[in-house]
């Protein structure tokens, strides 16, 4: 076709247009449009065509030049159809290949286990039996990845590339095979030293705390961690979980598998159809506080994927393999792995460290990035008046510009920064910020964290001076400084788009997180309390009244909505009180740091991303102790006590410290000053009496109950269990 269109009845891709220029001064005449044949291939050629990926003869070359022919016919709508049905029935006929490899497999693995744990029966001790093999015990074993494991890959990547829609993917079955790879991984997980997981054990997305403060602690999504040097420890807080995590030889154990582990991924993200997608997810939370049905968060974010509930459940039950994998190849998150950090209730079975390792790449190309384009950031600044002359400097700076390397000079002092400068100039800065002459923050009363002043406005610059503060934080967290500036647990949450709770009014203001409690544990008229939904607070020598709801001064508070009262009376003071503010700082901070990309986090990782974990100094814990109940400080099981914590990592300690007190920040005038609910109040080691029962805490009283247990290896468990368990969050005692 000459000077015209070309356009095939069957063609699905767009019409080819000659541009109007072309046309407008003759310069069509220069170029030929030719019809080009679009045939449709017999079954029996496309099936041929397809059986090739099925030979263990087609190498990478061979495979690219399928792929090409494939692509090239595959335009013709009828081709396409039959290569989708013949590349579905070779993808089974591997699948069934890979299946039996899998089987064999786990009968060796059966083996080696049998023969591990005999020989830890006989010996009495894992550590034994490894040492006396000089080797983790699995890797006695040789295991190589099968070509029909690869050869699956490639033929469902195949159809991904044929039909992005991916509803082929929908119609396979390789729910034996899948069942197969849990069986060895469970296998490699037992050899490695690492108990079997429970298919209902796990962690969830949200962070939870009872309404109990002096009970002992509840395990949540939060994982210690220092920012600067993460050990990385699971969730499910088990020693060996946090050895394994980090095993370079659970690593390559787990990487015989990748090929099956990326096949099921691929297959269980694949996408719904829409009508699928309409279909409504259950109501099944309930909100503790107000008694109202939630919707399923959890479910949400998995009803659109075709294996969503076999994800969840894969990744929960091996969760320390998949973080010890990553760790050796961490660009899987980046492609066959990415659902990790793409589908929101995966993301808390990722250990801290590995998702800063991926946060940090991301942030370290578009740092990379900035430094080309701009080149460094220089500031020259005066130390008495850092927090004005950066302001002053920094303010009227891009986001792409703020992203640059950061030089900093102190005015009337010698120094090149090499980083040390920098390292001290947001020391400096962080310290500034919370200068009351600014007024912008207010101590909580543990004096330890800060959130922003409700009353900032009598500073003209507030707002402006909290965009800055945001920036600054988003700059240190780009160039992977640490801050010492710590703020409320409620702040973090509002960084990350959370909702509070009254439990996080605890650090704000304990003796009214104090009275909440009782409201939803008692009785009003028992109490003698008569409320409104309104609230009513002090500024500057005035009461002021705010409605929680339309005309809330007018509505009385009953048994019945009392649990909405508490949460919007939480909502009212640690959100909408302090609106203004937290926007300003979040749209400095969200300038240097996506809220998406923070996301990744939940408020106690984030909190460690920023300040980092504090080291804490165990000899000065130990001299400020007071025991009761019968302890005494020379007694066997108190030097027990004091050897294991002394033992612990850092991580460990900071878990150990968030477990009796609820935070694991320790005061600057170290553990002398550490605040309980009546003031200053020591940490105390209390004698329980039940030895079948773990170590409780009671963050209200910096104090633990500690059984005498009979022997030190059965305390040590004990408490490690505890601490990574209970970190965090709260429980009846």
């Amino acid at each position: 076709v000459h000077g015209g269109e070309s356009k095939d009845e069957g063609k699905e891709d767009e019409v080819i247009e000659i541009p109007p220029e072309m046309g407008s001064n003759g310069k069509a005449a220069k170029y030929v449009f030719v019809r080009i044949p679009r045939p449709v291939i017999g079954v029996e050629r496309l099936s041929l065509l397809c059986g090739i990926l099925r030979l263990e003869a087609c190498k990478d070359s061979s495979f690219g030049k399928v792929m090409t022919i494939m692509g090239s016919l595959s335009r013709v709508r009828e081709n396409r159809q039959i290569l989708l049905k013949e590349l579905g029935t070779v993808a089974e006929s591997l699948g069934g290949d890979a299946l039996r490899d899998l089987t064999e497999l786990n009968e060796k693995l059966s083996m080696a286990t049998k023969e591990f744990e005999d020989e830890k029966k006989e010996k009495g001790d894992e550590d034994k039996v490894i040492k006396s093999n000089k080797k983790i015990p699995a890797s006695a074993l040789t295991l190589s990845t099968t070509s029909a494991e690869l050869r699956l890959l490639r033929v469902l990547q195949s159809v991904v590339n044929l039909e992005s829609s991916g509803s082929m993917l929908t119609k396979l079955d390789l729910t034996a095979l899948w069942s197969e790879l849990t069986k060895c991984l469970k296998f490699v997980s037992k050899l490695e030293g690492l108990g079997e997981v429970e298919e209902g054990e796990g962690v969830e997305e949200d962070e939870r705390v009872s309404a109990e403060s002096g009970g002992s602690g509840a395990g949540n999504n939060d994982v210690s961690g220092d920012a600067a040097d993460i050990s990385g420890i699971s969730g499910d807080g088990a020693p060996a979980a946090a050895k394994l995590s980090q095993s370079t030889s659970a690593a390559a154990l787990v990487n015989r598998f990748l090929p099956s582990i990326q096949s099921f991924f691929l297959l269980a993200t694949t996408k719904k159809d829409e009508e699928d997608k309409m279909a409504p997810v259950k109501l099944t939370r309930v909100d503790s506080i107000t008694g109202k049905q939630l919707v399923n968060e959890t479910q949400e974010a998995l009803k659109g994927l075709v294996g969503g509930q076999s994800l969840l459940q894969f990744v929960k039950m091996n969760r320390v393999l998949l973080n010890a994998l990553i760790r050796s190849t961490p660009n899987l998150l980046e492609k066959s792995l990415k659902a990790l950090v793409e589908v929101k209730p995966l993301r808390g079975f990722l250990d801290f460290d590995v998702k800063r390792k991926y946060f940090s790449s991301l942030l370290k190309r578009k740092r990379s990035s900035a430094n080309r384009r701009y080149g460094s950031v220089r500031l020259n600044v005066r130390r008495d008046h850092i927090f004005e002359d950066s302001y002053h400097q920094l303010r009227l700076r891009s986001a792409e510009e703020m992203r640059g390397r950061l030089s900093v000079n102190f005015a009337g002092e010698e120094g090149v920064d090499a980083g040390g400068v920098s390292r001290e100039f947001y020391a400096v800065l962080a310290r500034e910020m919370f200068n009351p002459n600014y007024a912008l923050f207010v101590a909580s009363q543990d004096g330890c964290t800060f959130s922003p002043n409700e009353n900032s406005y009598i500073n003209g610059d507030h707002l402006s001076y909290f965009k800055f503060i945001g920036r600054i934080v988003g700059k240190a967290i780009c160039d992977g400084f640490l801050l010492d500036a710590h703020f409320t647990r409620s702040f973090y949450k509002h960084c990350l788009g959370d909702s509070v709770d009254h439990h996080d009014m605890q650090a704000v203001d304990p003796e009214y997180y104090k009275n909440l409690k009782s409201i939803l544990n008692y009785n009003l008229e028992d109490l003698g309390l008569e409320l409104t939904f309104s609230d009513e607070k002090e500024s500057f020598g005035r009461l002021i009244t705010r409605d929680l709801i339309p005309n809330g001064r007018n509505v009385a508070v009953t048994e019945q909505n009392k649990g909405e009262y508490v949460k919007a009376v939480c909502e009212n003071r640690l959100t909408n009180s302090i609106r203004s503010q937290l926007d300003a700082f979040l749209t400095g901070l969200h300038e240097l740091v996506d809220k998406d990309l923070l996301a990744l986090f939940n408020a106690r990782e984030l909190e460690l991303l920023i300040s980092g974990m504090p080291r804490i100094d165990i000899d000065d814990l130990r001299a400020n102790t007071e025991y009761s109940g019968g302890y005494k400080a020379s007694d066997r099981i108190v030097g027990w006590f004091w050897k294991i914590v002394g033992e612990m990592t850092e991580n460990e300690k900071a878990s150990f410290v968030m477990f009796f007190s609820g935070s694991s920040k320790v005061p600057l005038e170290g553990f002398a000053a550490l605040q309980g609910m009546r003031g200053i109040q020591k940490f105390s080691l209390n004698k329980a009496f039940d030895r079948n029962s773990l170590p409780a805490a009671h963050t209200c009283f910096n104090s633990i109950d500690l059984p005498d247990y009979e022997s030190e290896d059965i305390l040590r468990e004990k408490l490690l269990y505890a601490v990574n368990e209970g970190a965090t969050g709260f429980g009846f005692a």
